[in-house]
């Protein structure tokens, strides 16, 4: 069985009990999420495609930390000025476990 969802401008195909690291989110770690905005199923039946999203289904998962990706180096450099401009961030995300599929 498998989903996906769409969270944080991005899509995702998740399958039960999968690690995965989204965008950042609200939650606090060992609490539970729940995403409504499911756009496919899959099933040993077959595979539902919603429009947009398939009414009723849900994934749940269990948020198991907010973290941060490796640091991102953005180096700009105007050739033949002088100018070089070096600069970094992280990228904070929210790990999750995919507990359950539900296909509505």
């Amino acid at each position: 069985m498998f989903a996906v969802i769409r969270t944080g401008g991005k899509q995702y195909r998740v399958t039960p009990s999968q690690v995965l690291k989204v965008e950042k989110l609200e939650a606090e770690p060992g609490s539970v999420f729940t995403f409504t905005d499911v756009l496919a199923v899959g099933t040993d039946s077959g595979v539902t495609v919603g429009a947009p999203t398939v009414p009723g289904a849900t994934v749940t998962a269990t948020v198991i930390a907010q973290d941060r990706l490796d640091k991102v180096i953005i180096f700009k450099k105007r050739r033949r000025q002088n100018s070089r401009r070096k600069n970094g961030h992280r990228q904070h995300v929210t790990v999750l476990r995919v507990a359950d599929i539900l296909p509505g």
